[in-house]
């Protein structure tokens, strides 16, 4: 068939004049890897849902203060008042009223709001400063055993192997009860919360060192690291420059599942009364004290709660950042 000289056909495409300026369209903008996965992690409502409660409790421990002092007492402060002096429960069974929100402790009647509010402070603080010390810890020693290998690594996984058989909980408590109540410069709460810190992270750090070996052997392997050392790159240089920004996320999202770990292994010490020392508010500590009254059911239901809460968000915000940085793992 002939096609006239009129039709489309029949006509090359004409390229557009550089004088013109650029032709009008949209357009095509890359997308970082963080971009990619925290749009994957938007679409996943639990893991948001999670992540606000997460930001809300760290505000809580942050503006404790301002909260007490508008919804509640001081959290040391007596209310004898409000005790019924035959049973030693508070008046009315529990206590709660405008001014006390969760109502008032038995036997001495300080507020049970205020101390679960401070409280949130120990164990927020403690649960990430021991988390950052067993990252720290099991990330260097993990990417120095996969990377050099050899009597290095043998002689890493041995001390994991070690430490992994050890019976943390027993040596935590001795620990915690032989040291006195000054030592290192340190006293009261600030040598209690310090000494929690290093029995809690620096024990637990071969889970997070096992994991980041197990990613670097792996990486080692890899076609990238090949390349960095043929051009002259020295170890140093290609476990920092190369591998670490690789371990990102496998340390990130086993840093977010670690930290309720430690929130339990604290109020743990706490309820077995090696933890926080009274006065001082720990959720751990009034779930101790809670056990003794374990008739009145909002003295131990507000701290329990509180733990119940905290560990859930951050478990529901760590299993959909890991879904959203890898998400080939997701099942």
């Amino acid at each position: 068939m002939v096609v006239g000289p009129g039709t489309v056909s029949d006509q090359a495409p004409v390229a557009p004049d550089p004088a013109e300026g650029p032709v009008p369209g949209k357009a095509i903008e890359g997308r970082s890897l963080g971009r990619i996965a925290w749009t994957r992690l938007k679409r996943d409502r639990v893991a948001m849902a999670g992540g606000a409660v997460v930001i809300f409790l760290i505000l809580v421990a942050i503006f404790a203060p301002v909260i007490v002092g508008a919804f509640g007492a001081p959290p040391n402060q007596f209310h004898q008042n409000l005790i019924d002096t035959s049973t030693l429960a508070p008046k009315g069974g529990t206590g709660i009223s405008g001014d006390h929100l969760f109502g008032v402790e038995p036997q001495n009647g300080r507020d049970i709001f205020s101390r679960v509010v401070y409280g949130a402070r120990i164990s927020l603080l403690i649960a990430f400063l021991a988390t950052l010390l067993s990252v720290s810890i099991g990330a260097t020693l993990g990417v120095i055993a996969g990377y050099f290998g050899g009597w290095v690594d043998s002689l890493i996984s041995r001390a994991m192997d070690v430490f992994l058989a050890f019976p943390l909980l027993v040596f935590s408590i001795a620990l915690a009860g032989v040291i006195p109540d000054t030592a290192f410069g340190l006293s009261g709460d600030s040598l209690r919360i310090g000494l929690l810190i290093f029995i809690i992270g620096f024990f637990s750090w071969p889970y997070i060192g096992r994991i980041v070996r197990g990613q670097t052997l792996s990486l080692r392997e890899r076609e990238f690291i090949d390349a960095a050392r043929s051009l002259g790159a020295r170890g140093p240089y290609v476990i920092f420059k190369e591998m670490l920004p690789n371990l990102v996320a496998p340390i990130l999202i086993y840093a977010t599942l670690l930290i309720p770990t430690n929130i339990l292994f604290e109020a743990a010490l706490s309820f077995l009364g090696v933890g926080i020392r009274p006065p001082t508010a720990s959720w751990g500590g009034m779930l101790s004290d809670a056990s003794r009254f374990y008739t009145i059911w909002h003295f131990m239901f507000f701290p329990g709660m509180a733990i119940f809460i905290t560990v859930l968000a951050f478990n529901l915000f760590g299993d959909g950042l890991r879904d959203a940085l890898d998400p080939k793992g997701r099942r």
